[in-house]
């Protein structure tokens, strides 16, 4: 059923010490939780799971077969967490989750952008704010991105996550009315066209059209008086 393969072995230590000694062999722990059995604690080579998440067209979303003991060996599972070092960002643990091919589960997928918009022609630029949605789905029908198509976006327009278009048989969870993309004017320009001339006075509101009247009567007073 998965997407690619991962060999595993049981992992029969705990704690920091056992940890260490574990990653300095080249491995690190891992555990798999889920349908209905009980967490079976692993270790895995680290540079095999990055490998083949880079390399699968899903991802993060990939569906692993495990491999190794007769205790884990055939089970479908998706990474569920990966923790990185937070210097060099190498795999220090894995979670994996075995999946029911019977039932539906929450993934969260990326958010491709796709076309040409108009308002970019027109000097606007395109600000992606949401790059990933969360979705629900049998995860043989993991799709590997949903498609935000730009194409009739003029400035100030915006695509909402109920604009995007999903596969039959897959539901969205991200909230309808959140933002994904929007073509918006640039920083400074906006700054440029509010900012007054030099040596010009704002006048603003009805104070201002109060002394704009003021001015013409005045201006009309010494006409009269010519």
């Amino acid at each position: 059923m998965g997407d690619a393969s991962i060999r595993v072995e049981i992992r029969e230590g705990t704690g920091k010490q056992f940890n260490r000694r574990l990653r300095v062999s080249g491995r690190v722990p891992a555990v798999v939780y889920g349908f209905g059995h009980q967490n079976v604690m692993l270790s895995i080579d680290p540079a095999d799971l990055e490998r083949e998440i880079k390399t699968s067209h899903a991802g993060i979303n990939t569906l692993f077969d495990l491999e190794g003991e007769d205790s884990v060996a055939g089970r479908t599972v998706i990474v569920k967490e990966l923790q990185r070092e937070p210097v060099r960002g190498g795999i220090v643990h894995a979670d994996f989750f075995e999946v029911n091919p019977e039932r539906a589960m929450q993934f969260s997928i990326p958010v491709r952008l796709e076309g040409s918009a108009p308002g970019v022609v027109m000097g606007g630029v395109i600000e992606h704010t949401l790059r990933e949605v969360e979705i629900e789905c049998l995860p043989s029908a993991i799709p590997d991105d949903v498609i935000a198509n730009v194409d009739g976006l003029e400035v100030g327009d915006s695509l909402h996550v109920s604009d995007l278009s999903l596969p039959a048989g897959i539901t969205m969870v991200s909230v309808a009315t959140l933002s994904v993309v929007s073509v918006i004017t640039p920083k400074g320009v906006v700054e440029e066209e509010e900012a007054p001339a030099e040596g010009e006075e704002v006048v603003e509101g009805e104070e201002g059209e109060a002394a704009a009247e003021g001015e013409e009567k005045a201006k009309s007073d010494e006409d009269g008086e010519d």
